[in-house]
């Protein structure tokens, strides 16, 4: 949490007199004169100022929208981003094309610790990532290799005990973050689940098995992700994206590729985010239920936000609370279960706040604060700190540290890198008014909340 400012970004921009906003319109219009979509925020540009990594092409257009303000040529090297760009290499997608391969990728993964964690960048080809999605959406599924000459013969029994193992995990990793349980979990996806995949089984066992290693595969990114290996999560998302195609299972399938987009979307890689999860709503529509569709469709709607699209955003919106609005009409698969009327308002209150619609987004933001589940400590962490930027948003300072400070309290979730850049940005909203007693009450609790973390 205590990433050093680029103060070189900040010292160009101020002498080019250009403002977040400014800077992230300047890059959007260069890059759709270049015939690219460059989805760049003012919230990026925040980030990108307080330390954050940046894609070398977006690196490149930011260094010549600057010259153009300045007039005279800038790198991005003077921006205080050449060891960024310069060192970073595109990441392989590792969408294999066979099964036994993506089994093999999974087990290789499953040896790899998060804490290796190789910073918050990720850089991914778009060509390569539209061909993995493509292969998804078109190639035709392998079909489960039903009474294989193999032993042990595997069962529903099996299935049920990876599933429970699953949902154990899950609520660990909703309650704590930051990759708890990661260790234990990868040891029993390596040596208890894939096994089971090489074993004997029937056809209505193995479709099963195939959604159960999934789920288990899911979390394992999600865990990752939460420690920020983005490069270790993103391999697991897109070999567990291969392991739906083998039954054909669209609505799971699309919710990997909704998580692809969440994960663009952190990372600020805006235009991958926004074809990520409208994939993930085409790939599915027809084949899951409301509840699902309204799960796609809301992560659409953070895409475009975070891109700064309004209409695109509302539309999106519009449509998940129209899925929503039937979520209760079909039987929903137990790994949906979380994804109630606070996760959506969460969802929302996220676009609400990037699209500086600070009303909506307080409103949406107090009712997922107030009807998030507290099992679900990392989810309401987040809410109480989009609810504090949104009160901030409205010029209502002792409220959103107050807000801020109820959600550094929560503790446990400090855990969580995700959290942490939460507090972080918020810190920097805050920074103009340090000398505010409130103001420094909260950045000293903050401190000591993360000194306890290693004592706790």
């Amino acid at each position: 949490m205590s990433r050093e400012p680029n103060a070189q970004l900040i010292s160009v921009m101020d002498e080019a007199k250009v403002s977040n906003k400014g800077l992230a319109k300047r890059m959007r219009d260069l890059a759709q004169e270049r015939g690219t979509d460059l989805g760049t925020t003012h919230v990026a540009v925040q980030r990108w100022r307080a330390g954050s990594g940046i894609h070398p092409r977006s690196a490149a257009i930011m260094a010549d929208a600057l010259s153009a303000k300045l007039g005279r040529r800038i790198t991005a090297a003077d921006l205080g981003f050449a060891d960024r760009s310069e060192q970073a290499t595109p990441l392989d997608v590792g969408y294999q094309q066979s099964l036994p391969d993506a089994l093999i990728m999974l087990d290789s993964l499953a040896q790899e610790r998060p804490e290796s964690t190789t910073g918050d960048g990720l850089i991914v080809a778009d060509g390569d990532l539209s061909a993995a999605v493509l292969s998804w959406m078109i190639a035709r599924p392998d079909g489960v290799q039903a009474d294989r000459p193999a032993s042990p013969r595997v069962g529903m029994r099996d299935v049920r005990a990876v599933r429970t193992a699953a949902d154990m995990f899950m609520r660990l990793d909703f309650l704590y973050g930051g990759g708890h349980g990661h260790k234990a979990l990868r040891h029993y996806f390596r040596h208890e689940v894939l096994p089971l995949l090489s074993a004997s089984y029937s056809e209505r066992v193995g479709n099963s098995l195939l959604g159960a290693a999934a789920e288990i595969s899911q979390l394992l990114a999600w865990t990752a992700y939460d420690t920020g290996n983005h490069q270790l999560s993103h391999r697991y998302l897109v070999s567990t994206l291969r392991l739906t195609k083998v039954v054909d299972d669209r609505m799971f399938g699309a919710r990997i590729l909704s998580n692809l987009s969440h994960q663009a979307n952190y990372l600020g890689n805006h235009a991958q985010a926004i074809q990520l999860a409208r994939a993930g709503v085409e790939g599915a529509h027809g084949k899951a239920t409301p509840r699902a569709m309204a799960l796609f469709s809301a992560m659409e709607a953070r895409a475009l936000s975070n891109a700064g699209d309004p209409i695109g955003a509302g539309r999106a919106m519009n449509e998940a609370e129209r899925s929503f609005e039937h979520a209760d009409t079909a039987e929903d698969p137990e790994w949906l279960g979380y994804f109630d009327d606070a996760e959506l308002m969460g969802e929302f209150c996220h676009c609400f706040r990037d699209l500086r619609q600070r009303r909506e987004a307080v409103t949406h933001a107090q009712r997922a604060v107030n009807n998030t589940d507290p099992q679900y400590a990392r989810t309401l962490g987040f809410c109480r700190m989009v609810l504090a930027q949104s009160q901030l948003l409205n010029g209502e300072l002792e409220a959103a540290v107050t807000t801020a400070s109820l959600a550094v309290d929560g503790g446990d979730t400090l855990q969580s890198a995700r959290f942490q850049r939460y507090v972080t940005d918020f810190q920097h909203e805050v920074s103009d008014h340090y000398t505010n007693p409130t103001v420094a009450v909260f950045n000293e609790k903050v401190r000591d909340a993360v000194a306890r973390l290693d004592d706790e």
